[in-house]
């Protein structure tokens, strides 16, 4: 019986919000899934184990949900006063496809922290104590987004009093906000001239 080689690929599997998934670096992807493509999605369907005919993705990292079928992959940013560039994976659970078209707004939530635990955010920009301000380009839809993730001790804030609908146990918020929304929304309230 001849079989394939087993291949070590760095990955954390991390909640954020109300959704969990596989965030990955760019630079420890095999070379052949560190550019989009075939290679890329194929060996993200097996981490997540899809696609599954039983549904359930029990040979895979895949919660069996949408809201558990889900990558991230990041890098430094390549974009202009941004730390750090952020891709999303939409994971199918039934059929071989990685949706790349749009963004999982839980998931940013974990986004910085998985940032600043890689090296990704310069260490001179990490507070010993506070809030570590992480400035994200999400290349999916091309936005920026700001995560304003807690530190303790120059190392990311995990636990906490935080409480969110959907998750049972409290951790330590991470505010984000959505930059581009924010612009419209303020211009929706300017008064009419």
């Amino acid at each position: 019986m001849s079989s394939v080689p087993q291949i070590k690929i760095p990955a954390t599997y991390m909640r954020g919000g109300t959704s969990k998934g596989v965030f990955f670096s760019l630079k420890e992807l095999p070379e052949a899934a560190q550019v989009p493509g075939e290679a890329r999605d194929n060996m993200l369907l097996r981490v997540i184990g899809s696609p599954d005919p039983y549904g359930q993705q029990i040979d895979g990292m895949g919660g069996a949900t949408s809201s558990t079928s889900k990558t991230v992959i990041l890098a430094k940013s390549e974009q202009p006063d941004h730390d750090v560039d952020y891709l999303f994976g939409q994971v199918a659970i039934n059929k071989a496809f990685v949706d790349w078209s749009g963004n999982c707004g839980n998931l940013t939530a974990a986004v910085g922290a998985f940032a600043i635990s890689k090296g990704l955010v310069d260490a001179s920009r990490i507070p010993d104590n506070g809030i570590c301000t992480v400035r994200i380009w999400q290349k999916n839809i091309g936005k920026t987004i700001i995560a304003h993730v807690p530190i303790t001790n120059g190392e990311v804030q995990e636990t906490g009093d935080f409480e969110l609908d959907g998750v049972t146990f409290p951790a330590a918020e991470v505010v984000i906000e959505f930059m581009d929304l924010l612009m419209v929304k303020a211009l929706c309230f300017l008064p009419e001239t």
